[in-house]
């Protein structure tokens, strides 16, 4: 194998196709990248039986093959190489780059021991690149991080017809945002259980590109794969399967008061008081007519902080007790400059959504309404003490 490659171009893609390799894999080939050259591509690949990710780009090409060579050690040495043509050489166990003035050496992996990589899904239908990124972001911030239970670490992703919905929760929060895509056949429906830490990856990576392209297995033969491709960059990840949370069912249905937020002021309110908030100890929110007063600490060997700040509030005033990084995820996660929250009572769960803005004038075009309901997020509040 013998090629000729732009430095910057090999170091993308061998550190896209990197940020896929296990910390600690099961067998030492899984920690490789793969390199195979046929015609004119280049395709450099990674896999560890849970999730693969494929780039290709194009190259002057001598002499195809395929090699396997550790993928860390490669992404640190492409991204290092001066500005100038890369000249990667496979002669039997080793791997020569060259760059510039400088020249590296390799030890190749076994190729005959890596696994296949897993074949793309049949295309279920198409998305605007950036309105996945910006979806799969607002829910995974919600998902779980305690790998025993597997139900939560997951995005639930719904396929009805033109519309998706994705959904996660670590039982303290729930996160769900709906968006309009292209399916390739009318009608279609489907609910998988995806790794969120996977699906956020992806959809952060796979933006180079105006189009994803969403991939799904049936099912029926093994194990369910979800496929997401864009340009040049594929990556497949195996499914959860655990049964997600009936969510629908704890999204109140009525509201008894609400807050009309400014985000960027009530967010930095909020960090300002949560400083003083010991590790686990609520940010005490009270909502009376135009203003919220913030406060955290209270008792003699801890710090105290308040702060108020003007909002739009209907209902009786309330007072309610939020984990002050739940609530600062959400506000984080909304990407419009006024929030609402609405209440049903201090010990029930709240749900903060975006704000559409009216047009700045009435010769600009109007944006677009979202559907009602695109993102909402669900807190739970923490029992203040008496």
């Amino acid at each position: 194998m013998k090629f000729r490659v732009a430095r910057e171009v090999l170091a993308d893609a061998v550190a896209w196709t990197a940020r896929s390799l296990p910390p600690r894999p099961s067998v030492p080939v899984l920690a490789g990248i793969l390199l195979e050259v046929d015609g004119s591509q280049l395709s450099v690949s990674g896999f560890d039986y849970e999730v693969s990710a494929r780039a290709e780009v194009d190259v002057q090409a001598t002499e195809s093959g395929r090699t396997l060579v550790p993928g860390r050690l490669l992404a640190e040495i492409t991204r290092a190489l001066p500005p100038h043509p890369v000249d990667v050489t496979a002669e039997g166990p080793r791997l020569s780059i060259a760059c510039g003035n400088a020249r590296f050496s390799l030890p190749t992996l076994p190729v005959e021991d890596y696994p296949s990589l897993p074949s793309m899904p049949s295309s279920a239908g198409v998305v605007d690149s950036d309105v996945f990124a910006e979806a799969v972001g607002q829910v995974a911030v919600a998902a779980g991080r305690d790998d025993t239970l597997p139900m939560l670490t997951g995005v639930r992703l719904e396929i009805e017809d033109d519309l998706v919905t994705l959904a996660a929760t670590d039982r303290y929060r729930l996160a769900v945002r709906e968006f309009a895509w292209r399916p390739e056949t009318p009608g279609l429906s489907a609910a998988v259980l995806v790794p969120a830490r996977t699906l956020a990856d992806a959809a952060k990576t796979l933006t180079s590109g105006p189009e994803i392209t969403l991939s799904l297995s049936s099912g029926t033969s093994g194990e369910g794969i979800l496929g997401l491709s864009g340009k040049d960059r594929q990556t497949t990840t195996r499914l959860l399967d655990a049964e997600f949370v009936k969510y629908r069912a704890i999204m109140p249905s009525e509201s008894h008061a609400n807050a009309v937020l400014p985000v960027g002021l009530f967010t930095d309110a909020a960090k300002r008081v949560a400083l003083v908030a010991e590790r686990g100890t609520p940010l005490r929110c009270e909502f009376t007519p135009g203003q919220v007063t913030l406060r955290a600490g209270g008792s003699d060997d801890e710090g105290q902080a308040e702060e108020r700040c003007d909002v739009e509030f209907d209902g009786e005033p309330l007072t309610i007790g939020f984990n002050p990084t739940f609530l600062l995820d959400g506000l984080a996660a909304v990407h419009t400059p006024r929030a609402r929250m609405d209440f049903t009572s201090p010990l029930k769960p709240a749900v903060l959504s975006g704000v559409e803005e009216p047009a700045a004038d009435d010769d600009a075009p109007a944006k677009p309404a979202e559907r009602p309901g695109s993102y909402r997020y669900l807190i739970m509040p923490v029992r203040l003490p008496g």
